[in-house]
């Protein structure tokens, strides 16, 4: 069955109850932490906990803060990075880890490069899924993607209270169809997107408008190709429907709280570290890497063609393939 899980975990960390799945053999290969990003759950790398294992890996998928089984505390700034990366200091505890190789996704992926900054000590590697590592901004980085990219742009808007949660949750199936689906060929012409690097013209509409693009949107009409079963959609759907997105959408709203509780944090990482790169990310292209050696030395890359932005999902067996091949020659077996 494609939502085959294996069997949920809890424990308590930082102050949360936080659902853990986790499969794999003890070994002495650090074990991967997966961490999803929005709106997504530990499911999403359900491809990789079933076949990592057979890597001879260990391997643990939470549901972080906010999300699916794991608690959602009410305070917005208990969603801040320090709390992020300190739920998952609380994991390798509870679970009795020293290091891990953490690897993570969309927003994970910011987590898990914030992790080799703030906890070196616990950090074996990184792995940037899609997300690559980016320095701190020289202001507001909410000012300047309004600037940039308009008041509609999806992280801008959500930093209104209430709205963006709201319009999500109306319709949560329409709103994971329009997630949930693979990118069109030559949708951004020959030059691909820019990113979150995009900077509109003077006058022109916002780019990325998401709370626009779901109070429209109407699967009939969607051209693209659904990236879910109906079973795995149906996971997505029965989840959100009862978490709501909120959690989810309050990492977003600590940007600036993230920014400016940052300034004195060296930014260089010096654990062993892999991009992974998707070739038709709209919102993460693989240019958004570009220069990452300067605050990440011991990189090393690979391109995911033909995927879009839901990579380990889209590409599972090509992700679990570089991952357990970086992972083997990172830390080979004494």
């Amino acid at each position: 069955m494609t939502t085959e899980m294996p069997p949920v975990d809890y424990i308590h960390t930082n102050g949360i109850r936080m659902a853990v799945y986790e499969a794999g053999p003890a070994a002495q290969t650090p074990p991967l932490v997966l961490c999803h990003g929005f709106p997504e759950l530990a499911f999403s790398w359900r491809h990789q906990l079933r076949d990592l294992p057979a890597h001879g890996l260990r391997v643990l998928a939470p549901d972080q803060r906010g999300y699916g089984l794991t608690d959602r505390p009410e305070a917005v700034e208990a969603y801040d990075i320090e709390n992020l990366c300190a739920d998952l200091v609380g994991l390798l505890d509870a679970k009795g880890i020293d290091k891990a190789v953490f690897c993570g996704h969309d927003w994970g992926g910011i987590v898990v490069w914030q992790m080799a900054l703030r906890y070196p000590d616990r950090v074996a590697g990184v792995i940037g899924v899609n997300t690559p590592f980016m320095p701190r901004s020289p202001i507001d980085p909410i000012a300047i993607m309004r600037q940039r990219m308009g008041d509609e742009m999806y992280i801008v808007h959500f930093q209104k209270p209430r709205e963006a949660d709201e319009a999500l949750a109306r319709s949560v199936s329409n709103t994971m169809h329009l997630f949930m689906k693979r990118p069109l060929d030559g949708m951004f012409g020959e030059s691909g997107s820019a990113g979150l690097a995009t900077e509109r013209k003077e006058g022109d509409p916002s780019v990325f408008p998401l709370v626009q693009l779901v109070q429209m949107y109407d699967p009939a009409f969607d051209p693209r190709e659904k990236l879910l079963d109906d079973e795995e959609m149906a996971f997505f759907v029965e989840t959100f429907t009862r978490t709501g997105f909120t959690g989810g959408i309050n990492w977003y709203r600590n940007f600036t709280r993230n920014w400016e509780r940052s300034a004195d944090i060296v930014e260089r990482v010096d654990a062993p570290a892999l991009m992974i790169m998707a070739e038709k990310d709209a919102v993460l292209p693989p240019s958004s890497a570009d220069g990452m050696e300067t605050w990440v030395p011991r990189l090393d890359r690979h391109l995911v063609l033909g995927s879009g932005h839901w990579t380990q999902q889209e590409k599972p067996e090509e992700v679990t393939e570089v991952i357990a091949a970086w992972m083997h020659k990172t830390f080979p077996a004494a």
